[in-house]
């Protein structure tokens, strides 16, 4: 089951006419049309079910810089600045936190490695330290488990998925976008060879651009538009705990599970370094695109082969603008979550911290995480259709770059100096001979 996620109401009334139309309701949707109405533009954001219904509620809900692959380390450090003052600016609760992140190592090799990823981020002034013996001890107390380290982000912290997207939305509102729920985009027209209008189930929104950010299904948009987008989606599990007393209060991930404090007083908790990849036309059609990755990352991706294969070999892939699309027919992308994954989570996170041991499971939930090649997001203009522009792809890390990405995208939408340098994100990176892989 999906988990709860705060109700964010639909605007009545379709507007004939908006400088831009942002697709997709999620975390990059919502702070998309924040920053452009901030600018000045009028905006509609659409989208096919609820505002953050799909993977910008199901997530872990870390903000981090720790980790990040360096192409992305510029875009989390503008993300930290904004999340800092996002209840502010939202006026409402969206569950930030600085409390800090640590990842603890089982290995010196993998000390090593984050060591070297360490030395590289602090040429960016990111405050992240090693961790050995007491300093260790005293940030992740009550280990069972013999870490030989651990790196330690204090500047980083932690939000609730249920509330940021909704109350960001509110906040985007009151500077005037208009936000219409269960308002599906079938696609987008174009006068002049620019984008002219966008073209929704209820009716045609004249607009100078369109910002896609649509997550898991955005491959599927830009298909009927013959863009080809290599993106796929991976599935991820996720629990939450009923309110625990005694574990750490510092979000933590280790090689094999990874868990935050919720405001609530339990604990999101998932199996880290396991994702499940199910196997879909998609994964042959892009699989040259995919393989470097794959050979990188094969010990983390779980395969199989179910009954999604069959559905998205039926699903329409082309339609006319005046019949009905794949995004009306799915309003909320609800999968099940694994429970094999969270049962190793569980055991793992238990043996590690025995103040878990006695965790009682009120939920868990899944949702699909969009993928690039190389793991990076696209956040980009697309050359052979001015007007037309993409945010999606996060590959796992869209919550915690929301709203440096939105910021980003606003930039680029409104022609302004950009807030980091777009180059790694850019979608012609496909097509230019770049080397894809992950970090």
């Amino acid at each position: 089951m999906s988990p709860p996620v705060d109700a964010v109401a639909s605007d009545v009334i379709l507007p004939q006419q908006a400088s831009v139309v942002v697709v997709g309701g999620g975390i990059i949707g919502v702070c998309t049309a924040l920053f452009l109405a901030q600018k000045g533009h009028s905006v509609a954001l659409c989208e096919k079910g609820q505002i953050g219904a799909e993977q910008s509620s199901r997530n872990w809900g870390w903000c981090r810089t720790l980790g990040r692959d360096p192409r992305e380390i510029p875009l989390s450090i503008e993300s930290m600045r904004f999340w800092r003052g996002m209840n502010v600016l939202a006026e409402r609760e969206t569950g930030f936190r600085q409390a800090g992140i640590i990842y603890l190592f089982d290995t010196e090799q993998q000390m090593a490695i984050q060591e070297a990823w360490a030395k590289e981020a602090r040429t960016y002034q990111i405050d992240v330290r090693a961790l050995r013996g007491a300093e260790l001890a005293a940030v992740a107390p009550g280990a069972a488990r013999p870490f030989v380290g651990g790196m330690y982000t204090p500047t980083d912290g932690r939000a609730e998925p249920s509330q940021a997207a909704p109350a960001i939305a509110e906040a985007a509102r009151r500077l005037g976008v208009g936000i219409f729920t269960n308002c599906a985009v079938r696609g987008i027209e174009t006068k002049g060879g620019r984008i002219s209008a966008a073209v929704t189930e209820r009716g045609r929104i004249q607009c100078d651009a369109v910002v896609l950010a649509g997550g898991a299904w955005s491959r599927l948009f830009c298909g009927n538009l013959g863009l080809n987008l290599p993106q796929l989606k991976v599935l991820s599990s996720v629990m939450r705990t009923e309110p625990l007393s005694g574990p750490p209060e510092m979000t933590m991930g280790a090689s094999d599970f990874a868990f935050r404090k919720r405001l609530d007083g339990g604990y999101s908790i998932a199996r880290r370094n396991a994702s499940i990849s199910e196997i879909v036309p998609d994964s042959f059609r892009l699989f040259n695109d995919f393989l470097p990755a794959f050979r990188s990352d094969w010990r983390d991706l779980r395969l199989r082969l179910n009954g999604k294969f069959l559905q998205e070999w039926r699903m329409k892939r082309s339609w006319s603008l005046d019949e009905e699309t794949p995004f009306e027919q799915t309003r909320v992308l609800d999968p099940a979550p694994t429970a094999g994954l969270l049962d190793e989570a569980r055991q793992s996170l238990s043996s590690a911290f025995p103040a878990f041991a006695g965790m009682k499971i009120a939920e868990s939930w899944a949702g699909m995480i969009d993928v690039t090649p190389d793991a990076v997001p696209v956040i980009s203009g697309v050359d052979a259709m001015p007007g037309f522009f993409i945010a999606t792809g996060f590959s796992g890390h869209g919550f915690g770059i929301g709203p440096g990405a939105g910021r980003l995208m606003a930039d680029l939408v409104a022609g302004d100096p950009p807030i980091v340098d777009p180059t790694p994100f850019r979608f012609s990176r496909f097509t230019d001979g770049s080397v894809l892989k992950p970090h």
